[in-house]
């Protein structure tokens, strides 16, 4: 079974974007050096950049299946450095294909970089359980998102998802999302420095999001993405303009593999998620109890559009995306 390709793509331009972070998900250790399955002689190489998060898995499904193959693409996998290590890789051809979450690639469009979207990805969960929230002490005092205004928050990163969605949850909530204080921790120490009173709530995806409700003194304050916006999606795939516009018929064929891949992924989730240990390092025991985003490779353009309107509404972008121009036709 191939383990993802490490690769170096952290630019100079990643620097000047200020992009990171990632949307959703799941982070793990990180993973060996492989070659992609299968070979052909007139099979087309195509290299995609994913993050060392478990729905990434879904890649390597596709690839175990034959499915691209079916396409006629054989797909090497490489790990990005973050998201924002990852526009850059696309934009210069070090990368064909990244997955990525779709606020990064949208900052990235607003700040210049011809970017598009080829498909969707994941998504997460519209109603009941999701797969990232805000999680509090007990004894903290706060019962809801307004709770959070004065508070501090952690996140993965600044600018991001995270806290896009829960300043605006918030203030649904009757905050004003001004009055937010977000600082950025990595996920593996944010349960730790919350029972140590250094930050007031975090924001975590799983595994994390299950392992911190389980100590009876934390309680979930909600989950701003069901608030803000039902069904946001975590992550997208995309490319370069240069490439959509010069490898046309490849994009097709990657479109209609990640269609047929992502199909088959969400419908056999218990297969997909038993290459996690190999895949990534996860212990089979998480793996198999993990809860994992929809797989789903149509665009949500609903949603894009909606996150558009709040990256504008709270100052994260300078104007609203023009989804015709970075949504590939």
């Amino acid at each position: 079974m191939m383990k993802l390709r490490s690769a170096t793509v952290g630019l100079g331009l990643a620097a000047m974007l200020l992009l990171s972070g990632c949307g959703g998900g799941s982070p793990s250790g990180a993973a060996d050096t492989g070659s992609s399955a299968g070979g052909g002689g007139d099979l087309t190489p195509v290299t995609v950049g994913v993050l060392s998060i478990a729905p990434s898995v879904a890649m390597q499904y596709g690839i175990d299946e034959g499915i691209f193959e079916k396409h006629g693409l054989k797909v090497e996998l490489q790990t990005g450095q973050g998201g924002a290590a990852m526009l850059p890789a696309v934009s210069t051809g070090t990368m064909d294909f990244a997955v990525g979450n779709p606020l990064s690639v949208l900052t990235a469009a607003d700040k210049g970089l011809d970017m598009r979207i080829v498909t969707g990805y994941s998504n997460s969960k519209a109603e009941g359980d999701d797969i990232n929230g805000v999680v509090t002490r007990k004894d903290s005092g706060i019962d809801g998102f307004a709770d959070l205004a004065g508070k501090t928050t952690s996140v993965n990163a600044l600018k991001t998802q995270g806290d896009l969605t829960i300043m605006d949850s918030a203030a649904q909530d009757g905050a004003d999302a001004s009055q937010l204080k977000f600082n950025e921790m990595g996920f593996q120490d944010m349960e730790a420095q919350l029972e140590r009173g250094n930050t007031d709530a975090i924001w975590v995806p799983e595994p994390f999001l299950s392992r911190a409700l389980a100590d009876k003194d934390n309680k979930l304050v909600g989950y701003p993405n069901q608030v803000a916006i039902p069904g946001l999606p975590t992550m997208v795939t995309f490319t370069s303009g240069t490439y959509a516009d010069g490898q046309k018929e490849v994009v097709t064929k990657f479109r209609d593999a990640m269609t047929d891949t992502l199909s088959a992924a969400e419908a056999n989730q218990d297969d997909a998620k038993a290459l996690l240990p190999d895949f990534m390092g996860m212990d089979a025991k998480v793996a198999k109890g993990l809860k994992m985003e929809t797989w789903d490779a149509e665009v949500p353009r609903g949603q894009l559009e909606k996150l558009g309107e709040l990256t504008v509404e709270y100052d994260f972008l300078s104007k609203q995306p023009d989804l015709d121009k970075i949504v590939v036709q």
